[in-house]
């Protein structure tokens, strides 16, 4: 029995960890590092006395353990070339911790499903399937990184962030969140307004808004936490746990105005201090200025200590949220302390301790000029701040832990809080007081009054008759809970608390979600603000940008206006977060598992609803410009596409929406009313005939499907399948980036032929399944081996077998541009400046006659990616002669608007109306919308029943001469050796066959002559594709067919339909 224990520690380049297995005697050898990309090691003498086999050195033969053996191979690394032992996973181990067996084949392990270095652990990357499977001959570790991990630039940046060095301050759950998001949500309300709602509203009211705010808060609180246990969470709060989850384009939008916001939130709260303390400065008759200027003054001095703080690092930032934290508890339990000791003096002024009586009559509401929506407006605010401890997550400890306690704790605590003061105020001060102590009255004699105070011998009737009102109470007094606490400077010093905490949290957050959103470069023009400073990667940049932006605000001393925006941009968040979860859950991704299960999908729908609704209620027109701002920066960055893919839930409800969708339309019939061109376009690589490309993409976008079909022969035994899945996701990139609609799909086969039976019967999904093929005409028919024609031509055959309607495409310049390097580069730059004619290209004179198959070679791959123009005159090069010029222009003539043309269909045959429907959905694109449709049908006497007559000899001479080279002339030899030759060339036109089909032959000639009568100077022909019957006309005949009937013309499309009717003239 063996048993794993840890290996040295070793720094190693080496891709894989490599633990060493000892026996049960407890024995460890010791490893070296080996030069290659493994470290190569031996398995622990029993003893204790054995070691670790250098690389360098021959292991002993025949050693053997269990069932594997060592051999020694010659391995050669890209180090250089040095010797080395290769071992596979039968003879020797790269990992040897794998049961005490020799092999690389990993255990699991989490360090393999990091996504980066993260703080939490090194990545490691497991052994790829090539490495495990491949054949001994092939190298195992091409690759750098296995399974698609290449790392993007946000996530380099993070991992280089994560190899800074050590020392960094973290915050555990109490320090980062719980107190960051109890100062945050205790705010200024708690003390200068919490009294004049439960006089507005009651007790009850009071408690039902209260209770109200944190349900909202609760529920955007718990979609938080489900979120930030869903996996590992960064640095940038709020805008990293709605970025990830829904995308980009709504972490992009919230992202800025969340950061916007909490600036503007720091000179708010600073305001809001400055005006206190102008409060004070006035009682004592201290103003320097005037009020608003003191504002500034004091605002700015503030706002510049707060900076301070904050850029000497969250360690000083953490230490004064402490000390704020403290002061601000200790003014709630001044204040209920103080509301136990009732005193004869500050009864005048409303205060009488607690009461049955004062509870009773303060139960209700006693609105003046408020309602209950705009009392709660005026509360809501106070219970935000509930993302305090979320959008430092890059500085926590352990988000995915401290997040939900420390937030939901908050909620709690803070909620009991402002309800303990709502009823706390509401049972021992009345709503109106006139502060005079001679307002009193005995108890025999009887009083004007009613209400509580009167029955505690006071009556404050004449100053609620008065017009001034009165001065003290619920009503009037915001300062009460000063009047009520044991010691009312404790209550000051509680604002100043709750204001500097606020502002410091505010001043803290921006930056770091600004940080994380430059970071992701969703954005241009702000990626300098994505530099880190410092063992924490401070964002100073961050901080000054935002202590600017707060010190504009705090100048303008009026924030009356912005505030309710400010809740709006909160609240959009908490929305955002909400739908969210409901989203992630809609979508039944697997990837959504979060290790917090006290959520619920529709609940979490409902927060979503409720902070839209509380949007509204707040300041309709806030909301509305909210919603504006939000939608603006949405459409901005969807247009943008930025390159990050983060396996948003948006991406996951595509996919089971997509999924559904196909298998409900597999469940219905097709109809003629809903037929649509589905084309398995044989393209090669979709960049090599751009012409193809265009044409059939103009009838397909926004209709139909479009699938580029691409053969790739292969002669070898082993085919390199990764290569192929490569190839398909860079040209499906090539495809997207340059707004093709189609999906890229090659395949390997011995030949073009069973490459396309691969295609006709596996290409699509469902209904979502091609029914027309479309080629390109093999202009070079002649020049290369037959047996490539006569594959060909039975690709039309297979098509037809399979009930598919055929296209076939000819332009006389030819279709392919492949044997052009760089051809991409050369079409842009040739439609910036259509006059330049000297441009030097290399050329390639391979030139593939298959058309649609390619060789399978680096070489045949790197045309594909090859520089364009090359600038350096020492290359080797060759100016780009004038078939090649004419080539490239043509095969950019369908990107180009058509103008004022004609397309001219020539529907000889009745194939169904493909012919047709092809040319009517041409034009309704906007390239081809100036074109006029010209349809020629053929009369029985006029047009079809052509006889050698009317044909020109010249033409039937030519015809006999193209043919000539093709025929058996089995007239000429003997029977069987006529049969061993069309058995070994079954392309052959037999002269039997010729004189049958001279007819049609007749008319293929007549046909054409006619188009160039007709159709010279149509921008597009299409013409009803003659059919030939399979198994009685030679390849090489109806080859000479189409090469006759489309020869000399303007691009030319012969569509043959599938005699499935694919139009019908009723609704």
């Amino acid at each position: 029995m063996y048993s794993l224990s840890s290996a040295p520690s070793l720094k190693s380049q080496s891709r894989f960890q490599v633990d060493l297995v000892s026996e049960a005697a407890g024995a460890v050898a010791g490893g070296e590092e080996a030069k290659g990309r493994f470290r190569v090691v031996n398995f622990a003498d029993p003893s204790g006395a054995g070691g670790a086999a250098s690389p360098e050195a021959a292991p002993p033969d025949g050693l053997q353990n269990g069932d594997t053996v060592m051999s020694e191979t010659s391995l050669h690394s890209s180090t250089g070339g040095q010797h080395h032992y290769h071992y596979d996973t039968h003879t020797n181990t790269y990992y040897l911790r794998t049961f005490g067996h020799n092999t690389i084949d990993a255990v699991p392990k989490i360090d393999f499903y990091r996504q980066t270095a993260a703080p939490l652990g090194e990545k490691l990357v497991r052994p790829t399937l090539s490495e495990l499977h491949d054949e001994l001959d092939k190298e195992p570790f091409e690759d750098g990184f296995a399974n698609g991990d290449e790392l993007t630039p946000a996530e380099e940046a993070a991992a280089k962030e994560a190899a800074e060095p050590k020392g960094v301050v973290k915050f555990g759950w109490i320090k980062g969140v719980l107190v960051r998001c109890m100062l945050n949500i205790w705010g200024v309300m708690l003390f200068i307004r919490m009294t004049w709602i439960v006089g507005q509203a009651g007790i009850a009211y009071a408690c039902l808004i209260v209770c109200m705010a944190t349900v909202v808060t609760t529920i955007t609180g718990l979609s938080t936490s489900a979120i930030a246990t869903n996996g590992f969470v960064r640095g940038g709060g709020a805008y990293y746990l709605i970025s990830r989850s829904l995308g980009p384009e709504f972490g992009g939008s919230i992202g800025l105005i969340f950061a916007f916001a909490n600036a503007v939130a720091v000179a708010m709260y600073v305001v809001g201090f400055a005006e206190t303390v102008v409060e004070l400065l006035n009682v004592t008759g201290a103003i320097m200025t005037d009020e608003i200027n003191d504002v500034r003054i004091i605002g700015t001095i503030t706002v510049i200590l707060l900076l301070g703080i904050s850029v000497a690092g969250m360690e000083w930032e953490a230490k004064a949220q402490i000390f704020l934290l403290v002061v601000l508890v200790t003014a709630i339990i001044n204040y209920f302390i103080g509301s136990f000791i009732s005193m004869k003096s500050k009864e005048s002024m409303g205060f009488f301790g607690y009461d049955g009586r004062i509870m009773w009559e303060n139960m209700g509401p006693d609105f003046r000029g408020e309602t209950f929506f705009s009392v709660f407006s005026i509360f809501f605010p106070a219970a935000t701040g509930i993302l305090a401890g979320a959008n430092i997550s890059g500085d926590l400890a352990d988000p995915q832990k401290a997040i939900p306690k420390g937030t939901l704790l908050a909620i709690l605590i803070t909620g009991i809080v402002y309800l303990g003061v709502a009823v706390s105020t509401g049972s021992c001060i009345v709503r109106d007081a006139s502060g005079n102590v001679n307002d009193t009255f005995s108890a025999h004699s009887p009083a004007n009054c009613t209400g509580a105070a009167c029955e505690l011998l006071y009556d404050f009737s004449t100053c609620k008759n008065d017009k001034d009102g009165c001065r003290y109470g619920l009503h009037n007094d915001f300062q009460v809970m000063s009047l009520v606490s044991g010691f009312s400077p404790i209550i000051s010093a509680g604002i100043f608390s709750a204001t500097l905490s606020s502002a410091l949290a505010s001043l803290v957050s921006a930056p770091k979600v600004f940080q994380a959103l430059c970071k992701d470069n969703i954005y241009p023009g702000i990626g300098i603000f994505a530099k880190g400073y410092g063992k924490n990667n401070e964002p100073i940049r961050g901080y000054i940008l935002t202590f600017g932006i707060a010190l504009a605000f705090i100048l303008i001393a009026e924030l009356n206006t912005i505030a309710p925006i400010i809740s709006n941009f909160f609240l959009a968040s908490y929305a955002l977060i909400n739908f969210s979860v409901f989203h992630a859950s809609l979508a039944n991704s697997p990837g959504w598992r979060p290790s917090f299960k006290y959520y619920n999908m529709w609940v979490s729908l409902a927060g979503a609803v409720l902070c839209c609704g509380v949007m509204f209620v707040i300041n309709w027109a806030a909301a509305l410009l909210t919603n504006v701002i939000v939608m603006a920066l949405y459409i901005y960055v969807s247009h943008k596409k930025p390159d990050v893919n983060w396996g948003s839930s948006t991406q996951a409800l595509t996919y089971q929406q997509a999924l559904t969708h196909t298998l409900h339309l597999s469940g219905v019939e097709d109809h003629i009313k809903n037929f649509r061109p589905q084309c398995l376009v044989m393209t090669g690589y979709p960049n090599s005939r751009p012409a193809l490309l265009d044409l059939v993409h103009s009838f397909t976008k926004n209709v139909g499907l479009m699938i580029c079909g691409h053969v790739r022969t292969v002669s070898t035994r082993f085919p390199n399948f990764k290569d192929l899945a490569i190839d398909q996701t860079r040209y499906q990139r090539w495809l997207m980036k340059n707004e093709t609609k189609a999906f890229y799909t090659p395949v390997f086969a011995e030949d073009l032929r069973q490459g396309s039976l691969y295609l006709l019967q596996a290409a699509g999904l469902g209904r979502l399944r091609p029914n027309t093929l479309v080629l390109g005409f093999k202009n070079d028919w002649r020049d290369g081996d037959m047996m490539n024609v006569e594959t060909y031509i039975n690709m039309i055959h297979d098509a037809f077998d399979f009930q598919y309607g055929t296209v076939i495409l000819r332009l006389q310049e030819g279709l392919d541009v492949s044997h052009i390097q760089g051809q991409d580069d050369l079409l842009s730059s040739q439609e910036k400046s259509s006059g330049v004619k000297d441009v030097i290209v290399s050329i390639d004179t391979s030139k593939d006659s298959d058309g649609e198959s390619s060789k399978l070679s680096s070489k045949a791959t790197s045309l594909q990616s090859s520089p364009a123009v090359q600038k350096d005159k020492k290359s080797p090069t060759v100016s780009l002669n004038v078939t090649d010029q004419r080539l490239l222009e043509a095969s950019q003539q369908f990107q180009q608007k058509q103008g004022k043309g004609t397309v001219d269909v020539w529907w000889l045959f009745d194939d169904g109306g493909l012919t047709l429907l092809i040319p009517y959905l041409l034009t309704n694109k906007k390239r081809w919308k100036d074109c006029k449709i010209r349809v020629f049908i053929g009369e029985t006497h006029a047009l079809l029943m052509l006889t050698v007559r009317n044909l020109l000899c010249s033409s039937v001479v030519a015809f006999e001469e193209m043919v000539e080279p093709y025929r058996l002339k089995e007239d000429n030899m003997e029977l069987e050796a006529a049969e061993r030759l069309k058995n070994s060339e079954p392309w052959r036109i037999t002269d039997n066959e010729l004189e049958l089909y001279r007819a049609k032959t007749s008319r293929q000639i007549r046909l054409n002559e006619l188009l160039k009568e007709h159709s010279s100077t149509a921008n597009l022909i299409v013409i009803s594709l003659p059919l030939a019957r399979k198994g009685a006309v030679s390849s090489a005949l109806y080859m000479a067919w189409l090469e006759v009937l489309s020869k000399d013309l303007p691009p030319i499309l012969l569509v043959r339909g599938n005699h499935q009717s694919v139009l019908t003239f009723y609704s």
